[in-house]
């Protein structure tokens, strides 16, 4: 590997061990400050709010500048989502624009890999993006955790600058004043990645004439037999994901008595079984197997109920586990095939950038649900159990519409499924 990739790599890192630990410190944030339960779940989507938003226009964004240093305005604009936090900045505003610098930054993570790598150490490349980030969520979300326990804290809080008021003077401010010094780091490697002298595509003059192509290539997705049912499935997979570190927090606090310290610890153990999950699907699935695996999701969305009963932590550990590992074995085979199923139809970079809108759009639409569950009085365990039953009830609603595919396109998903073979084969 050229050493400029793992520069690359250690940005991505530290950018991304930065924004899981915020989460956990907002979440501490917000409760301290006596914010209702709702605001705490309403984290996620506000996150997700400028992915969606900006879908059709940062892929341009990114091919307009050198990657490097789109990366490094986009660590920035998280630095600005942290300072409005610490000087009085509503939380979910704040975190929101801590969204819109990870959302900038997604396309010229990933881009740049295909400008500084030849294609034959793509598949390595990527693996080593989807290691470090499972690494950066498991040591973020702890890392917050300690940021804002006692010990920690503590110590940050004695740190005395003379001759100025910082204004910290809570565990959670302290949490995130250190996160801006993360952000730095990854902010510093950034100047470190070098030009890869592709030639820049400027964005066009008026934005707004991206939208017509963007919206072609995600109807094009949509309307094909094998694109429509993996798209859905992968988007309902990182929806549900994507608020289950929430949910976990907010459950472990109920059902455990754990404080966000503790709870944070256990948002982790799901990732590991996502690893794990994710592995072994990788050895066992084929292209060309990969709807087979759409009961585990009904199954995931069944489990997640099955958290409201559980009080003990030495089983509440590998329940965790195994939610994680179904999730992991479902989303690896279905994320092969649609990607496969995009290049096919609209190349790569467009799939990817189709791939990341729905699969936000659902976080945004599943963290609402939940947060408005409980914005409307049920408790936590209700509105988990409301939360399991819809994505248990849409997996069901993906299987049938799969079913429906394989008895009235017979053909066509026959012939889709022979290019996938053969794909496999080659």
């Amino acid at each position: 590997m050229k050493r400029g990739f793992y520069t690359i790599m250690s940005a991505q890192f530290f950018s991304s061990l930065a924004d899981n630990a915020l989460f956990v410190a907002a979440v501490e944030l917000l409760r301290t400050d006596g914010s209702p339960e709702w605001q705490r779940a309403a984290l996620v989507p506000m996150f997700a709010l400028f992915y969606v938003v900006l879908a059709p226009f940062v892929g341009a964004f990114a091919d307009a500048l050198p990657k490097g240093k789109v990366m490094f305005v986009s660590n920035a604009i998280k630095v600005v989502g942290c300072l409005m936090m610490l000087f009085g900045s509503h939380p979910l505003i704040a975190y929101a624009v801590v969204g819109l610098g990870a959302a900038a930054y997604s396309p010229a993570k990933y881009g740049i890999l295909t400008e500084l790598l030849p294609a034959s150490q793509l598949v390595r490349a990527n693996g080593w993006i989807e290691g470090l980030t499972i690494a950066s969520i498991i040591l973020g979300v702890l890392l917050g955790g300690q940021l804002v326990g006692t010990n920690l804290s503590g110590l940050l809080l004695a740190i005395d600058l003379p001759a100025i008021d910082t204004g910290v003077d809570t565990a959670a401010e302290a949490a995130i004043a250190a996160l801006i010094l993360v952000y730095a780091l990854a902010a510093w490697f950034n100047t470190r990645i070098p030009h890869t002298g592709v030639e820049m595509r400027p964005m066009p003059r008026n934005p707004l004439a991206l939208l017509p192509d963007f919206w072609s290539c995600n109807s094009r997705l949509w309307r094909d037999k094998l694109g429509q049912i993996s798209l859905s499935t992968t988007t309902l997979f990182w929806g549900a994901g994507g608020n289950l570190k929430f949910i976990v927090l907010a459950w472990a606090a109920v059902a455990l008595e754990y404080n966000t310290t503790q709870a944070s610890a256990l948002t982790g153990v799901v990732a590991i079984g996502t690893a794990v999950g994710a592995v072994v699907a990788s050895l066992r699935m084929r292209l060309d197997m990969a709807t087979k695996v759409i009961p585990l999701g009904i199954g995931m969305g069944l489990l997640l109920i099955l958290m409201v009963f559980i009080d003990n932590i030495w089983v509440a550990i590998p329940f965790l586990i195994l939610l994680g590992g179904l999730g992991g074995f479902l989303v690896v085979p279905m994320n092969a095939l649609l990607q496969h199923r995009g290049h096919n139809l609209m190349g790569a970079g467009r799939s990817i950038a189709v791939q990341n809108f729905n699969e936000q759009a659902c976080i945004l639409g599943l963290g609402a649900f939940y947060s408005l569950s409980l914005k409307l009085g049920l408790s936590v365990f209700g509105a988990i159990i409301a939360f399991g039953l819809a994505v248990a009830g849409m997996m069901w609603l993906i299987r049938r519409w799969h079913c429906h595919n394989c008895t009235s396109h017979a053909e066509e998903l026959e012939h889709l499924l022979h290019i996938a073979r053969q794909d496999t084969h080659h």
